[in-house]
């Protein structure tokens, strides 16, 4: 019966997480009518909606986020190529579990792993 799932995430700041997401990400925002305190952005087959938490301590911020893609290394070089920065801990490389992952952390501290299934049978 489930079919999706929109992980929530907390913002401080709805103008820069825009900024972000969709200028530098190149997601669309959802829906007909803008919340102040409420955000829904999409891209391709994903959908993130945030939550306005002024208070958030980003360094305190534990909110995570994982993504499956293809062409994952495409998608790095793109990254690289717009000057997005990358986790210092999380450049593109291939995990123990069959994954080739890169995480990148938004203006929040939310933490965005991009990963790509390339060993069959794993997991």
């Amino acid at each position: 019966m489930l079919h999706a799932i929109h992980p929530k995430l907390p913002m401080r700041n709805k103008t820069v997480t825009k900024q972000y997401y969709i200028d530098q990400l190149g997601f669309n925002e959802l829906g007909t009518v803008a919340y102040d305190d409420y955000l829904m952005i999409s891209k391709d087959a994903i959908e993130i909606h945030f939550f306005k938490f002024e208070a958030l301590k980003p360094k305190e911020n534990y909110g995570q986020v994982y993504k499956r893609t293809t062409n994952i290394t495409k998608l790095y070089q793109a990254f690289l190529n717009k000057k997005i920065s990358i986790h210092p801990n999380g450049s593109l490389n291939l995990k123990p579990w069959g994954l080739k992952e890169f995480s990148i952390l938004d203006p929040d501290h939310n933490l965005v792993t991009f990963g790509e299934q390339l060993l069959k049978n794993s997991l």
